[in-house]
């Protein structure tokens, strides 16, 4: 799993022979977890950080009558609860749930922002790491709102789709979620974004397989990180 690691961003800037030496002092301990499993439970503290080495999890919240939105979603290489942990909140808001069998591992946040006996000169990389991921997910969060604020269904899902294409920099791209979870996270209907999808379709606007989209009316001009122009949607 040390490839994982490498990827996280959590580990940005630290070498594979760097974290061999770190890993131990963050004392991490793995557990895996079937589909649809609770991790973390609303109302429970949390004062561990999740990292996704495989499968993928979903940041969950649920109303009065059960209707479930998914706030966010994590997969491989990828954190969860980091902010909750670092608020130090007594109950959590949300609860965590896994989308597939997955396989965590939990680091106590006391050992990341704890320097070890070793003296161990990574930790403040670490810790530097941690603060900015904190930030862009509330950036994220913030995208989010105005993916919500949108009027219509429709406006929602062209929000949300042309917000993926620009950060992918491609009119052709996949999303991290299936047709529920998609649903869940703009809060609309699945049928009803089911309908406007297809209508979409046939308007010559979108085309899609499962969480593969591609917008096909050209309205901007997308660029690969590499400057390489990928298409106009």
């Amino acid at each position: 799993m040390l490839s994982v690691f490498v990827q996280c961003p959590l580990f940005q800037g630290v070498s594979e022979e760097e974290l061999t030496a770190v890993l131990p002092c963050l004392k991490t301990r793995r557990v895996s977890y079937k589909k649809s499993e609770t991790i973390f439970l609303e109302g429970q503290p949390v004062q561990d950080i999740g990292i996704v080495l495989s499968g993928e999890v979903h940041v969950i919240k649920e109303d009065y009558e059960g209707r479930r939105s998914v706030i966010t979603s994590a997969q491989a290489g990828e954190l969860f609860g980091e902010a909750f942990a670092c608020a130090g909140v007594h109950q959590i808001p949300v609860s965590v749930v896994t989308a597939a069998d997955s396989e965590i591992d939990f680091i106590s946040l006391t050992h990341v922002l704890t320097s070890c006996s070793n003296a161990c000169q990574f930790h403040s990389r670490i810790i530097q790491n941690l603060l900015r991921m904190i930030a862009e997910k509330n950036l994220r969060l913030n995208q989010k709102i105005d993916f919500m604020s949108q009027k219509t269904t429709k406006e929602k899902l062209l929000s949300y789709l042309f917000a993926q294409a620009k950060q992918m920099g491609s009119s052709d791209f996949s999303i991290p979620f299936d047709r529920q979870a998609l649903a869940d996270y703009l809060g609309v209907e699945r049928s009803a974004m089911s309908a406007e999808l297809s209508k979409l379709r046939r308007e010559g606007k979108i085309d899609y397989y499962k969480n593969h989209f591609r917008l096909l009316q050209p309205s901007s001009s997308f660029k690969s990180s590499s400057g390489v122009d990928t298409g106009r949607i």
